[in-house]
């Protein structure tokens, strides 16, 4: 289902909602990790502790108008607050761009920003928040009803579907897991990776699901093996080490990765292109 040309207004609205949403998600990516609430107390500077103003807290432009400074104690304000706003804003936006203002452009919204609050916190902290992947867990099954019955299913998993796709999300994850641990003798999945499965089999179904393991897994081998280690090893000054790897006389511990940056993608990725994928890797 694609809606061609919805009006200038309704994207102009799209994107000022998107930016209020990525403004709400930037406080739930600095709170939840910490356990503390996203509705008290009010936004403050983590610096000096000023409750900001309303005029303050304007998305994008209150940091513009700031020049990414406080206005009490002029300490500089990551400029992640204003991309992460941006980038919700621009996702909305491309939402309703391709399907007008409709019920599914919102979910799918809803899904990225979403999944752009998981890859962040847990690539910042080896965490992946219970707030967002049980909210996205019950969204997903909710509106998958409601889609039901508006007759709007095209994108996501219908109903049953939905309900199969969280156990297989969240089985197929913890088994991958499971085997891993094994394997390295330590943790290889959190129960985060294990929720936020079940948020996705939920929103795209059993098969695609699977499919996002794999591409999350095949994303996660490619940086791991592109920019983890020799970063890493760089870091380390280990030209010895390496020579002594080489050899084999020293093991070598690989740092942790956070699952979650490379199933994000994956899963957005999957719910546009995984059908298509589907049908390639059984050709191939």
């Amino acid at each position: 289902m694609t809606v061609s040309n919805p009006s200038v207004i309704a994207q102009v609205y799209a994107f000022i909602i998107g930016a209020c949403f990525g403004s709400f998600l930037n406080v739930c990516i600095v709170r939840w990790p910490r356990e503390r609430s996203i509705i008290r107390p009010p936004s403050r500077c983590p610096q000096c502790g000023n409750q900001l103003a309303w005029f303050e807290n304007v998305p994008i432009l209150s940091w513009v108008a700031l020049r990414g400074r406080c206005r009490c104690c002029d300490e500089p304000i990551s400029v992640m607050y204003p991309l992460v706003e941006l980038v919700v804003a621009c996702g909305w936006l491309l939402a309703v761009h391709h399907y007008g203002f409709t019920f599914t452009a919102i979910r799918i919204a809803i899904f990225g920003t979403t999944l752009l609050g998981v890859a962040m916190t847990d690539a910042k902290h080896y965490l992946i928040p219970d707030g967002f992947t049980l909210f996205g867990l019950v969204f997903a099954l909710v509106t998958s009803v409601v889609a039901f019955f508006r007759g709007e299913t095209l994108v996501f998993a219908s109903p049953y579907n939905a309900l199969v796709g969280a156990c297989a999300g969240a089985g197929m994850i913890a088994i991958v897991g499971w085997i891993g641990e094994v394997a390295t003798k330590r943790e290889a999945m959190g129960l985060g990776d294990v929720t936020l499965m079940a948020f996705v089999g939920a929103a795209l179904g059993p098969t695609r699901a699977l499919i996002t393991v794999f591409l999350g897994a095949t994303l996660g081998a490619i940086a791991f093996a592109v920019v983890v280690i020799p970063i890493t090893l760089l870091r380390r000054g280990q030209v010895r080490e390496q020579t002594e790897l080489a050899l084999g006389s020293t093991p070598f511990e690989a740092p942790l990765v956070p699952f979650g940056v490379f199933l994000a993608p994956a899963a957005l990725l999957t719910l546009f292109w995984g059908d298509a994928l589907l049908a390639w890797l059984t050709r191939a």
